[in-house]
């Protein structure tokens, strides 16, 4: 998928003068193997509403979410692993928390003067409270921990969205609700982008879609427009 080796590359620039070698091996770890699924839906998203743009302007605004999404990704798994706990050696955790805090803090910079930066805040706080929620439930209770986690997925599809359509110039309003559709469609940890977005003619065709029309099955759109 074209949109995905974009964001995944520029993902990759945007975080290349991390410094020291260690701390960037680990973050370059982190992209390479992670889902550009959110990066990639910036993209569609975009050229959804305009066909002609040129994606290479846009890589900016997808690496920002992709970061987001990867630094929260990477604090919940070390939040339910606790592997400080199960080690005495604490480096490599430590080096992930470094990590988790470089690439949330890139993204915020990438989209702090966008249209996006209100709710790329927002994403960040609600992760939070869901995350504080997530702990006080009681540990068979997996239905309510998958909810609560699929919040981060939720709002990442949202501001991929968002992030997205302000880029052209267009209202996010048409698009929001697709990405949240996808998002609720698609598990945790996110398979490949591939795997789980629809190409750009079926996101063209779902923005000129009528109003009313269901949305209730969205993994149908890759194959089905």
């Amino acid at each position: 998928m074209e949109e995905a080796a974009r964001s995944r590359r520029a993902a990759r620039e945007a975080v290349s003068d991390v410094d020291p070698a260690d701390l960037r091996r680990t973050i370059d770890g982190i992209l390479a193997d992670g889902s550009m699924a959110p990066g990639a839906l910036t993209l569609l998203c975009a050229s959804a509403i305009d066909e002609g743009v040129g994606l290479d302007s846009l890589t900016e605004r997808a690496a920002g979410v992709q970061l987001i999404y990867e630094g929260l990704r990477l604090t919940r798994r070390l939040a339910h692993e606790e592997p400080w706990a199960r080690s005495e050696d604490h480096t490599r955790a430590n080096v992930e928390v470094v990590a988790a805090d470089v690439l949330v803090s890139r993204g915020f910079y990438l989209l702090a003067r966008t249209e996006a930066a209100d709710k790329a805040v927002e994403t960040v706080r609600r992760f939070g409270r869901a995350q504080t929620d997530r702990q006080g439930l009681a540990p068979d209770d997996r239905d309510g921990a998958a909810s609560l986690d699929a919040t981060l997925e939720h709002d990442v599809f949202e501001l991929a969205a968002i992030a997205g359509t302000t880029a052209v110039g267009s209202d996010p309003s048409a698009l929001v609700g697709v990405a949240a559709a996808l998002a609720d469609a698609v598990e945790s940890p996110l398979p490949p982008a591939e795997e789980c977005l629809p190409d750009a003619a079926v996101m063209r065709a779902r923005v000129t879609a009528p109003a009313n029309e269901s949305h209730e099955e969205p993994r149908s759109w890759i194959t089905d427009p």
